[in-house]
Parts: C-alpha cells; sequence; structure tokens
C-alpha cells in the first residue's frame, strides 16, 4: 500500500503521512503601496494507494481534534492547517494516481518475490517452479546489483533437525542454480527455516505441496 499505510494496526497519521502539498503561487501587484494579500492555508492531500501486492490497508487522518479513516484504494481527504479533515472521497485510480505520481516516482523498487516447489521428501523442483526459474534470473539481471535471499522450507512431515538439513539442501540448490546462470555468488543470502514458518499452517507431520518451497527475494 502506498501512502503509507500498514497492513497491520490502524497507523494514525495527523495531517502528514504521503502527503502531497498544493504549491499555491500568488503574483502580487508591483506598487509598493499596494497591500498584499495574506497567504492562503497550507493545504494538504492524503491518498491512500495498494501496496505492490494489490492489498490496501487503513490510516487515521487526525486534525482539530476530527479524525477519517481512509481504508479503500483511492480514497484521500483533504487537511488545511488548524481546520479539520473534510470527508473521504473516493477517486478512479488514474486520476488518484495522478495526484500521488511525484511521491510514487521518489520510492524504491519494491522487492520481487518468488516462490519454488519441491517435490516431496527431495530436492527436485516441480517443473512448473523449474520453469520460473528463467523469470527469476531475468529480474536479477533487470535490477542489478542486487541482493538477492534464498530461504528454504519444508512441510511438518519428519523431524525438526532433518527438516531443517532438507531445506538448507533445497536454499542450495537453487542457489547453484542460479550460480551456474551467472549469478554472482556474493549477492545471494542462504538460509533454513525447516518446518518452520509454513506458508500453509498445518498441524505437525502434515503432508503439504505448498510448504515444501524455496522463498526467492530480489532487492
Amino acid at each position: 500500500m502506498s501512502a503509507i499505510a500498514s497492513r497491520n494496526p490502524v497507523p494514525r497519521v495527523t495531517l502528514r503521512s504521503f502527503v502531497l502539498p498544493f504549491a499555491l503561487l500568488l503574483l502580487a501587484a508591483a506598487c509598493a503601496t499596494s497591500p498584499k494579500p495574506p497567504p492562503p492555508p497550507s493545504r494538504d492531500i492524503i491518498v491512500l494507494l495498494p501496496d505492490d501486492q494489490g492489498k490496501t490497508g487503513a490510516i487515521v487522518v487526525s486534525s482539530a481534534g476530527v479524525e477519517r479513516r481512509l481504508d479503500r484504494p483511492g480514497q484521500t481527504v483533504t487537511v488545511e492547517a488548524g481546520s479539520p479533515p473534510g470527508l473521504p472521497t473516493v477517486l478512479p485510480d488514474q486520476e488518484a494516481r495522478a495526484i500521488a505520481g511525484p511521491a510514487l516516482a521518489a520510492l524504491p523498487t519494491p522487492p520481487a518475490r518468488f516462490i519454488l516447489y519441491f517435490k516431496h521428501d527431495s530436492v527436485d523442483l516441480t517443473p512448473e517452479s523449474r520453469a520460473l526459474l528463467k523469470k527469476v534470473l531475468e529480474t536479477v539481471r533487470d535490477r542489478a546489483p542486487v541482493d538477492v535471499s534464498v530461504v528454504g522450507h519444508t512441510d511438518t512431515v519428519g523431524e525438526k533437525g532433518y527438516n531443517y538439513a532438507l531445506s538448507m539442501k533445497r536454499a542450495k540448490a537453487v542457489a547453484s542454480i542460479l550460480i551456474g546462470k551467472g549469478v554472482d555468488p556474493s549477492v545471494l543470502d542462504i538460509t533454513s527455516h525447516g518446518k518452520d514458518n509454513p506458508l500453509v499452517p498445518t498441524g505437525d507431520q502434515v503432508t503439504e505441496p505448498r510448504n515444501r518451497r524455496v522463498e526467492i527475494t530480489v532487492r
């Protein structure tokens, strides 16, 4: 989510959390005797956008003792200094991104994430995941220089120590493929979680193909 709101507890924003100030140009009369008009009050626009995964959290905008909650994509609220926030409105995606464009352009490129799945009790990738390696390699090359995290996992079948070793073998197997395709070994961070941190929570000793995986994050 941009604007920039957490998907966890709703944050509270006092005037500025992804705030885009409007610049107002005043043309003053050249005559020295003409009184200058007072400057207009500063005005902020808060825009709530989805994150790079397409998910939208929520924020609370607070000013002059009044709170407004934003929890829908494209929702905006305007706040003038010292005044309560206006009523939230929803803009079409194109308009919301036009307002937020300069701030979005300044954000770093979000990490790219991939999940590769394995056959049962094996370091052999499934055919679908082997095909996905091409996209992983393209991303690493396009974003260079990069840091690449390679984390191995298993399902909950088997002993903890055995699964830790198996998931490390899976991570190293994927890293070996990447290195063999030209990825610099120094950019790889290879770790193992074993049966901990399953993608799909299950009880112990439960076979689950989606937990037999390696997660790759390219930053």
